[in-house]
Formats: C-alpha cells, structure tokens, sequence
C-alpha cells in the first residue's frame, strides 16, 4: 500500500463527497481548498461544501426523475453529501432542499473528524507530479492558475458557460396580504400541507409592466473574458429569458399553472415563486430568478412584484463564469486525465451539471482512486444506473465536439427493452437502476 496521502483539490460538493469516500476506505486523503487563501466571485464564507445558485437538490422522487433517482443511488452509496442533505432539509415541495449553512457546516464537520482526512487551506496552482494520486474537483470557480495548467497539460482551450445566483429575501419583508403559500397543484412536501412556497402574483398589466423593467434594467458589464459564452439553459438569467419573447417568463419559472389566487379565486396571469432557503424560515430564495442586472437595479425592479413592494433582500443576485473541461475527450471511463493518468477530475468540471450530479462523480471518482489504491480495479457502475448514464456521457457517450454541461435525466439511460405505457417508464427505469447498482455493489473489484 501506497504511504503518501492522495490529494482532492477542491472543498465544494464533489470534493467533499470524494474526501469522504476515500477515507472510509482505508486512503489517507489530504484535501486542498483555496478559500479563504483565495476568494471567488461567487462563494459567501470559506466553509466546505457551501451551496451558491441556489439551495435546493432539486426533485426527490426516485421513481419519476432522474436526480431523485440518483439522491436514492447515493444514499445506498453512503453519500455523506446526501446524509447532510437529509439532516438539514427545509419544505420545499417533493423538492429536496437544504438550510445553506446547517448543511455546509455538518459537511465540514464530518470530514474534520475524520481521522485520515487532512484539511489544507491553500491555493493549487499546478496539477500534481505524475507520482502523486490525485482527484481534482476544484468546479465551477476553477482559479485562473490551475486553469491555464489544466490547458498546458491538455493542449485543449477550456470551456465555459455563465452560472447565475437569485436573490433571497427576509421573508418578514414579504407582504402576505397579496402572497399566499401553496405549493402547483397543491403537492405535499415534507410538511405534508402542500404549502411550501411563497407565491407572488400578477395581472397581465403588471406582468407586462415587469417585463418591461427587466429588459429596461442595467446590467453589470462582462469582462473581456466572459465575452462570446454560451448560458447553461438551465440556470439562465432571469433577463435573457425575458428578451426571448414577452411571455417567455409567464410559460417559464413565472408559470401560474396549479396555483390559486385565494383572495381571487382565480389563477393568475403569472407568478414568482419563493422557496425557502434555511431551517428557521426566516429566508426565501426567488425561485428561478438568477440574474446579471445590477445590484442598484435589482431593488426597485423586483420591488415591483405584488407583495414584495417592501422586501429586504439577504443577498442580491449576481452571475459568475463557470469553467469546464471537454470530459469526452480528455478522460478516461474511470475519470482519469488521459494526458495525466495519475489525475482523476470529478463535479461539475467535468461537465456535470448540478450539485447533486458533482457529488455523485465526487463519490465515484473516490471509489476508482480506491480501488487504484489498493492494487485493484473498480468497473464502472452499469449505464443503466444513474451514476453509471452520467459517467458514460461525460466519458465518451457526449460528442466531444458539441459538449455541453448535462443534468442527470432520463434520455441518457439506455431504454428499456420492451415497449412500455407513458407512464410505466420511468418507473420501470428507475426500478431497473436500483436493481443494477445492488448488483455492481455486491461484485468486488478485481485485481489490476
């Protein structure tokens, strides 16, 4: 067995999960953050794992979508990501969603008391000598140094789209003489009553008034370097929905469909959902609203929305760069740097987009880094799981010359094998995949 730690570079989500895993299986780790050495654009506080677009780790239901579907395969996994995300869930609906600082802080915790885990606050400027193991799973917010030695040792120019932050307001700021609770089609969550958003609503006139201020706002500048970037659809700012059409938004994440005015009786034009953002209710995101207006235009254009006339914001919204690697030609099946075969990469540099899909690679990427380890060899999980359809299109089921950041769903498992209803499809995916990753679990690696 090797004597040397194996290195994580990078605390956020797939980081931690991969800190995490390696240690549970014998591997002395030592996990390299740069914050608070280094700050970024996006981040609030130097704390592992902390949530930045948004807090919620979207659908829960393992049956009928695919993220819920790999929150179930992760937790099988032991998944410390998804164990605190438990722990530290708020209302939202059938949607999985986490108090912001309970959940970092409970990450962080974890991994602090794990004897084999070593924490380094420090900036990683290079990749690692080609004698030491390494996982990089720095994201997003990737530093420029680290980038350009990524770029040198690839001879590929990086990749890059916008990701964007919506703003949180003091839910006692909200006027609850026009906002309502109520969850579309009044769908229980974890508080069972089908109330867990904040609903604002609009006539067509304001609707069209808001539009109107949106498109009219200031927006904060791009830098050189931001320039000529394609968005990630789904993280797309507020405004650059609105300039596709006026009713872009009514038919996007304004939609009023399975929601009633109560003092109307009526459904709305459109609406602005919030969805709470910590443990003691006391903040609530602006569900789907990221935006790049500016900080001074963002008061009085979402003052506009009917019971927010008042609202204090916690955090205004803001849009960051993120940065990502063309994974299908640059990695292996077990997530290795082809270039560097010592480097494993994992998260969203990948090019998996969302937090709970970096936590999953973060996961599998520790499990292969184990293996390795201790002289064997891990096969990947099954296509037809989850984390297996996510690993086979960042490793080579995407065209590499197209490659775009990918949200777990199901068009990337391969389809059943009989015809099915509608209705019986996903499910039946979803109950093969958990079949498939019981088996993968119970086959130990093999020898190297």
């Amino acid at each position: 067995m090797q004597q040397q730690r194996l290195t994580v570079i990078g605390g956020g989500l797939a980081g931690s999960e991969a800190a995490f895993q390696l240690a549970r299986q014998g591997v002395p780790v030592r996990l390299v953050e740069m914050r608070p050495v280094r700050a970024t654009a996006a981040h609030q506080t130097d704390g592992l794992a902390e949530l930045v677009c948004s807090n919620s780790f979207r659908s829960d239901d393992a049956l009928n979508n695919a993220v819920g579907l790999l929150h179930a395969e992760m937790r099988r996994l032991g998944s410390l990501v998804m164990a605190m995300a438990d722990r530290h869930k708020v209302p939202a609906g059938g949607a999985l969603a986490v108090d912001r600082v309970g959940f970092s802080n409970a990450v962080q915790e974890a991994l602090e008391a794990e004897p084999l885990i070593e924490i380094a606050r420090a900036e990683a400027t290079a990749l690692p000598p080609a004698a030491e193991p390494a996982i990089l799973a720095t994201g997003p917010l990737t530093s420029t140094a680290l980038a350009q030695a990524i770029i040198e040792a690839t001879g590929q120019d990086q990749l890059a789209f916008f990701d964007a932050i919506a703003p949180i307001i003091y839910k006692e700021t909200i006027d609850f003489d026009v906002a309502w609770y109520q969850s579309r089609y009044d769908k229980p969550g974890p508080g069972g009553d089908g109330k867990d958003y904040i609903n604002c609503p609009m006539d067509e006139a304001q609707y069209h008034a808001f539009v109107d201020a949106l498109l009219a706002g200031e927006k904060h500048a791009f830098k050189d370097w931001e320039t000529d970037t394609p968005y990630f659809e789904g993280c797309m700012p507020i405004e650059v929905m609105a300039e596709r059409g006026r009713l872009t938004l009514a038919h996007g994440p304004m939609k009023p469909v399975g929601l009633t005015d109560p003092r109307t009786g009526t459904r709305p034009f459109a609406v602005v959902q919030l969805r709470q953002d910590n443990a003691l209710g006391t903040l609530y995101n602006m569900v789907g609203f990221q935006t790049k207006l500016a900080w001074g235009a963002q008061k009085p254009v979402f003052r506009m929305i009917p019971g927010l006339e008042k609202a204090e914001f916690a955090r205004l919204g803001g849009l960051h760069r993120n940065t990502f690697i063309n994974s299908p030609r640059l990695l292996d099946g077990e997530l290795r740097l082809q270039a560097r075969p010592n480097v494993r990469f994992a998260g969203q540099i990948t090019g998996c987009e969302g937090y709970v899909e970096s936590a999953a690679m973060g996961g599998l990427a520790a499990r292969f880094a184990a293996a390795e380890w201790h002289g064997r060899r891990l096969p990947p999980p099954p296509p037809t799981t989850a984390h297996g359809a996510l690993l086979a299109h960042i490793t080579g089921g995407a065209t590499s010359e197209t490659f775009q950041p990918m949200n777990i769903n199901f068009g990337l498992f391969p389809p059943p094998e009989q015809r099915l209803k509608k209705a019986e499809r996903r499910p039946w995916l979803a109950r093969r995949a958990l079949a498939d990753l019981k088996g993968w679990l119970e086959r130990p690696a093999v020898a190297a």
